[in-house]
């Protein structure tokens, strides 16, 4: 059974430095069009796999960005999400925003289609930064339209930042963070940049024109940002999200716990019958492979065990509880330590990972190098 859908929205009236995400200009695109295509991939998906989407927890729109769209638009997109999924059993719908773009009007029609969610990505608090970043909203953007949102009865708000960005500072970062927190929001999210092949970014970076901070800084910035979110009240619950009891993101559980969902819309990826999947990027030949009736694979992979296996490590051991050696067991029919039980230890013995009996989770000092503990479980 599919838990979650997530729906790719790749329009953006501003294309930032860093994004490698399949997104394009919003101008000159068929954009009705798209919606509607979006709307024929959901109802053909349902048709070909009856039963299989009776109990999603959570849909997620992203992008691109699903606040470029019109409110009429976004009720449109809405309102074919209601047609064609079901949606009774669904405890998180979540939209993905720009503050300088999420009118009142939007804002409206987002919570009356069923957003319960927004996650906005307001990335620094620092002007000169996100210019830098290629944003285009200001700090008042995002004072003012949370104000919005919470008067349009949104209480579940999230707000992503980026730290080790170009020419940063540790004051900088501590000024953003210190900011952020009197916005009061129940999640916060915030990332290390990694710069991306094919974006602008990685240009520079080629050329010898990115000025990065140091690991040792970039290190520096992530143990602040863990002080100053338990300072705050706000839990880690996996290496780069924080949030008050009762706010953390379902959907975004459902990757780490490696469990099934759809990707509808080009560009998109999903998880289905053992099945990733990733759909056409180019808006055209995704619309053009939907009207003729056939769904818009670019590619598909029938997951092994071995990948499985090294999947729900990797991702497992990204939340704060770790992998349940029990889940695993029941999983997979095998114990968890008759696989990696010296990888375990001597990673335990090196400080990195926790082992608690019942699960097996990443120390504070682990989730400073958590991609070289996770290579350490390939099979």
């Amino acid at each position: 059974m599919a838990r979650g859908v997530y729906i790719h929205i790749p329009f953006c009236h501003q294309i930032c430095n860093y994004c490698d995400f399949n997104k394009v200009f919003f101008k000159n695109q068929p954009v009705d069009e798209y919606i509607e295509a979006v709307g024929k991939e959901m109802e053909l998906v349902v048709q070909q796999m009856p039963g299989k989407f009776d109990n999603i927890e959570t849909i997620f729109l992203g992008g691109g960005t699903p606040t470029a769209l019109s409110a009429e638009q976004i009720k449109r997109l809405l309102d074919l999400i209601a047609k064609y999924l079901p949606t009774n059993k669904v405890i998180e719908f979540s939209s993905e925003a720009n503050p300088d773009e999420l009118t009142i009007d939007k804002l409206k029609a987002l919570k009356s289609g069923g957003v319960n969610r927004l996650s906005m990505g307001v990335q620094s608090f620092d002007e000169q930064l996100l210019k830098k970043l290629g944003r285009t909203h200001s700090n008042e953007h995002v004072y003012e339209t949370i104000e919005h949102a919470k008067a349009v009865g949104f209480e579940n708000i999230s707000i992503d930042l980026m730290y080790g960005l170009p020419g940063q500072t540790m004051e900088q970062w501590e000024d953003t963070l210190n900011k952020a927190f009197q916005l009061k929001l129940p999640h916060y999210s915030a990332y290390s940049l990694i710069v991306e092949p094919k974006t602008i970014f990685y240009i520079r970076y080629a050329k010898g024109k990115l000025n990065l901070p140091t690991e040792e800084l970039e290190a520096d910035m992530y143990d602040l940002l863990m002080n100053k979110m338990e300072q705050n009240g706000l839990k880690q619950y996996e290496i780069s999200n924080f949030a008050l009891d009762g706010y953390q993101s379902t959907h975004n559980k459902i990757y780490w716990d490696n469990d099934e969902y759809a990707g509808f819309g080009a560009g998109a990826h999903g998880y289905l019958n053992g099945d990733r999947y990733s759909n056409i990027g180019p808006i055209k030949k995704y619309i053009s492979s939907i009207n003729d009736s056939s769904r818009p694979l670019l590619s598909t992979h029938k997951v092994t065990k071995e990948e499985m296996i090294e999947e729900q490590m990797f991702l497992g051991l990204r939340k704060n509880e770790g992998v349940s050696f029990d889940e695993f067991e029941r999983k997979f029919g095998t114990p968890l330590k008759s696989l990696f039980v010296d990888t375990i230890q001597q990673l335990v013995n090196n400080g990195l990972l926790i082992d608690d009996g019942r699960f097996v989770r990443l120390s504070r000092k682990g989730r400073f190098i958590g991609n070289e503990v996770f290579q350490q479980f390939l099979l």
